[in-house]
């Protein structure tokens, strides 16, 4: 099939990317760069079935030109990261919301499946964990730029949702649970390769809040096999899943079990939220998803464990280090 990754340079899109040419898909990418990196798909540049288009999919023209005769569309593009979220709420909503309608209007014109990736963001201060995908979600004030996020990726849903209900476009919503992996950056907030970093140069790792928020981490390889199940499925055209892994863990074991897995001296420096963030900043104490509806419709388990994920993004960020001592 002829295939479009939207995002495709970011973490998750050249994850799959790399799977869907090993099945023989003809790959195409659209990506601005602002948040994934041409670093991520060198290694596919000569691949025949490869081709790249540098460019915002808020350009509707180029857009529409790259999506032309495609099968299927990934929608993995967004303003992601809470970091970049609070410090750009009007580029988040831009983002996320013009750049999906966007998409979802090329897709209908060329009668594309598309898979609209959302965010376990949706569920907001909703106490009710482990989440099921018809929970109700609670959310802050809409003078905090947090939930900006949030609101942005329910206008996608439902607006995907209004297109398989209208015009009985083939779609499916993914709720992502934190995934991680080689090639994520901590750039804008992920956890887990900034925790990494700073294990390997024995820096303080820096927590924000007082650690005891819990996160799920779901490897990317997972997340990418669960993607394209779910595209497979007839049966999951207009549905939403949560994807993720459901081994919960505190952001403080999380740093704990770093330190040790990189013999590392780092100690731990606390950060209030409002001085690392905004003031009034409102987080999640628990993120847990229930993904029985996935496990139902396409048998879909994690298979990677957090112990294995770590070890992983340890050898790449080693990898990244350029021989320095960590």
């Amino acid at each position: 099939m002829k295939i479009l990754i939207t995002g495709g340079a970011g973490f998750i899109g050249s994850h799959l990317a790399e799977e869907l040419l090993k099945q023989g898909h003809q790959v195409r990418v659209i990506d601005d760069l602002s948040t994934g990196s041409i670093e991520n798909i060198r290694h596919l540049e000569d691949h025949p079935n490869f081709s790249y288009t540098i460019e915002t999919i808020l350009d509707r023209e180029v857009l529409g030109m790259v999506a032309h005769g495609v099968d299927r569309i990934y929608h993995l593009a967004a303003a992601v990261g809470v970091q970049l979220i609070v410090e750009e709420p009007l580029r988040t909503l831009q983002t996320n919301i013009e750049g999906t309608e966007s998409v979802l209007k090329v897709a209908n014109a060329n009668r594309a499946k598309v898979l609209i990736a959302s965010t376990s963001e949706i569920y907001g201060k909703n106490l009710n964990a482990p989440f099921k995908e018809n929970d109700d979600r609670i959310l802050g004030s809409t003078t905090k730029t947090r939930w900006s996020y949030s609101t942005s990726k329910a206008v996608d849903e439902i607006l995907a949702l209004a297109y398989h209900r209208e015009k009985r476009l083939p779609v499916v919503v993914v709720r992502l649970f934190n995934t991680c992996g080689p090639r994520q950056t901590g750039q804008y907030g992920m956890v887990i390769p900034r925790f990494v970093r700073q294990a390997l140069r024995n820096e303080p790792i820096t927590i924000f809040g007082d650690g005891q928020q819990t996160r799920c981490f779901c490897f990317v390889g997972d997340t990418v096999r669960a993607l394209m199940s779910l595209m497979d499925s007839r049966k999951a055209e207009g549905e939403i899943f949560n994807v993720g892994s459901s081994r919960e863990i505190s952001i403080e074991d999380l740093a704990n079990l770093i330190i040790k897995m990189t013999d590392s001296s780092s100690n731990m420096e606390f950060i209030p939220y409002h001085i690392a963030y905004e003031e009034g900043f409102e987080d999640m104490l628990r993120r847990v998803p229930d993904t029985s509806k996935i496990l139902e419709f396409v048998g879909f388990k994690t298979e990677v464990d957090l112990e294995e994920l770590l070890e992983r993004v340890i050898d790449y960020q080693k990898s990244r280090l350029d021989g320095s001592k960590y």
